[in-house]
């Protein structure tokens, strides 16, 4: 009898350069493992908008809210299949492209998933914030709401990360899927943690 393949939830925030480095590991492990990854947003501007914040990530967190509600419109408009894509696109600009002209962003990266340049104007509306909502609150009932982006859930079971930098690559990158997985199977196991010391490197 062969095995199911394992279905893997990922959360993400477009703004996050943790998420985008864990995302990258899981192209890697769609690849070298027989997984079935589903694509979802949460938003720090969301978990964030009760808090007292300093004012510059204040402003971060103001910035955060137009792209993730624009991948939220194109999904609600064209499917799910465009979230990647999409997130692909705002996230090579963003991280590894190092900019943060979102208008800028959005636009040019509607255009290379081939999605109406019209979803950009979703981006300053409250228009599809209930469906982002939704999304986000779907993500964080599975984790709690003192973690970020991003969250990885496999078979229903989730956790906030793995927080790597860089991505692994290869059977590296699977083998840290593998022990991901492991963790998963114990229903006790909570947290597992070290400080970071290194930046992002894409």
């Amino acid at each position: 009898m062969s095995t199911p393949r394992p279905v893997v939830d990922f959360w993400f925030d477009p703004l996050c350069p943790w998420a985008w480095l864990t995302s990258r590991w899981m192209d890697e492990v769609s690849v070298i493992r027989d997984v079935d990854v589903r694509w979802h947003v949460m938003s720090l501007a969301v978990l964030n908008e009760k808090r007292d914040l300093p004012e510059n990530y204040r402003a971060m967190m103001d910035q955060a809210w137009g792209p993730v509600r624009v991948i939220v419109a194109a999904a609600r408009d064209h499917g799910q299949g465009v979230v990647k894509p999409l997130y692909d696109a705002m996230g090579t600009r963003r991280h590894p492209g190092g900019r943060s002209d979102n208008e800028a962003i959005i636009a040019e990266s509607l255009a290379e998933v081939g999605l109406p340049a019209s979803l950009a104007a979703v981006a300053s509306t409250d228009e599809v914030d209930g469906l982002l909502r939704e999304s986000h609150a779907e993500g964080i009932s599975l984790v709690g709401e003192d973690v970020g982006t991003p969250v990885v859930a496999i078979d229903g079971v989730a956790f906030f990360g793995p927080v790597i930098t860089p991505a692994p690559t290869g059977e590296a990158a699977g083998r840290l899927f593998d022990g991901l997985a492991l963790m998963t199977t114990v229903p006790g196991f909570y947290e597992l943690k070290r400080s970071r010391t290194a930046s992002p490197s894409f």
